[in-house]
């Protein structure tokens, strides 16, 4: 075993344990997947990364990120929290963004005040949902159907299913099942105002949407906290259709205590930024 620098990083937050946190392992070489999966797990969080010298031209590093039970592709609050963990221990990057390599290729990374942006990868697959799926999400969410008015594909890496309810009070009032849901990865938005075009507001507050997020955990269904690859994905989604302005700023982690902001941005060239503050908890060493 080998003594390697450590952090454990509080995401899309500025102030400790309000947001999302993040086991980082910023040396992960010779390390093997079962060895990473392992620690991932005894850390008892949603996902664990773990720091390698980039293999690809252009990248200032490569992630593996774990999640209980598989190996992800892409996920955003590791993305951000493993790059603020990497510049926190003295990492330069080579160009004017930092660029991470990751399951899905090369995901450029922006410095933007204390924020850190990533770009939304491209959707893995896109347009709506099949009505049966539709159909099972509102029952396990305990719905009407008619209360989902709208849903797409949100599969970026982690297969998301998107589905808008009319308001954000809906969203943080629901109580799903499950086991109707078992075997899902998904994310349900709700506006502060109108469905349409107009950002939505809510009197005196700092966000347009509310966001949950329900995936299978180890002892059935979990909700993660703030999910940096869902919000990319409603991003595009919402934005394509319409349904959400070029710039605003979602909430997630309101039913479970937590105050995420995630901050969302479509540039000129029509690239999409999903960004957040990220703050360190922990640092030191951890025996691997």
């Amino acid at each position: 075993m080998t003594t390697r620098p450590f952090q454990q990083v509080d995401v899309f937050t500025a102030t400790p344990y309000l947001g999302n946190p993040l086991a980082v392992v910023l040396d992960g070489s010779g390390l093997s997947t079962e060895a990473m999966q392992a620690f991932t797990h005894w850390t008892n969080l949603s996902e664990c990364t773990f720091v390698l010298p980039p293999a690809q031209p252009g990248a200032d590093y490569k992630v593996r990120i774990f999640c209980p039970g598989r190996e992800l592709p892409f996920a955003g609050h590791p993305t951000l929290g493993t790059c603020h963990a990497w510049l926190l221990a003295g990492g330069l990057p080579q160009g004017k963004h930092i660029v991470q390599e990751c399951g899905v290729g090369l995901v450029k990374i922006r410095r933007d005040g204390q924020r850190l942006a990533f770009a939304a990868p491209p959707l893995l697959k896109s347009g709506p949902l099949p009505e049966a799926d539709v159909a099972l999400i509102a029952r396990g969410l305990g719905l009407a159907r008619e209360a989902i008015v709208a849903h797409a594909w949100c599969d970026n890496g982690p297969n998301w299913r998107g589905v808008m309810l009319r308001s954000a009070e809906q969203v943080l009032s629901l109580k799903p099942d499950g086991a109707v849901l078992a075997g899902l990865d998904v994310g349900v938005v709700g506006p502060r105002g109108k469905v349409g075009v107009t950002a939505p507001q809510a009197p005196g507050g700092d966000t347009d949407f509310e966001v949950r997020a329900f995936f299978p955990g180890n002892n059935g269904m979990a909700e993660d906290p703030v999910t940096g690859s869902l919000n990319a994905a409603l991003a595009q989604w919402l934005m394509g259709a319409g349904l959400a302005p070029a710039r605003y700023v979602a909430a997630q982690g309101t039913a479970l205590g937590r105050a995420g902001r995630v901050h969302i941005e479509r540039d000129d060239e029509g690239s999409i930024w999903v960004g957040g503050e990220s703050v360190s908890c922990i640092s030191g060493q951890v025996t691997l």
